[in-house]
C-alpha cells in the first residue's frame, strides 16, 4: 500500500501542490467519507488545518471505488490532479 499512497502523493504534487500532503491519510478520509454511501460519483470538501481546501471527487462501486480528482484551492494557488488519465 505504500507504492499506491506515494503514487497519490507523487500525482498531487506533479500538479505543482506544494503543501502538507500525506498520502495514506488522504485515503483514509476518503475511505471514512465513502462509508456506507451507495454507487454513485460525489464530491467531497475538506478544510485543511494550514487552510487549504482539497476537493475530491470519488465515485463509489460496490466494492471498490475510483478517486477521479483532486481539486485544491491554496493560498497560493489553485491545483488539479485528474487520477483518471
Amino acid at each position: 500500500m505504500e507504492e499506491f499512497f506515494k503514487a497519490i502523493e507523487d500525482k498531487i504534487r506533479a500538479a505543482g501542490y506544494q503543501g502538507p500532503l500525506d498520502g495514506e491519510a488522504l485515503y483514509d478520509e476518503i475511505c471514512d467519507e465513502i462509508e456506507d454511501k451507495e454507487n454513485g460519483s460525489y464530491l467531497f470538501l475538506s478544510k485543511k488545518d494550514n487552510g487549504d481546501i482539497f476537493e475530491y471527487k470519488v465515485d463509489v462501486m460496490d466494492e471498490e471505488f475510483n478517486l477521479s480528482y483532486v481539486h485544491i484551492t491554496a493560498g497560493d494557488g489553485v491545483f488539479h490532479a485528474d487520477f483518471d488519465q
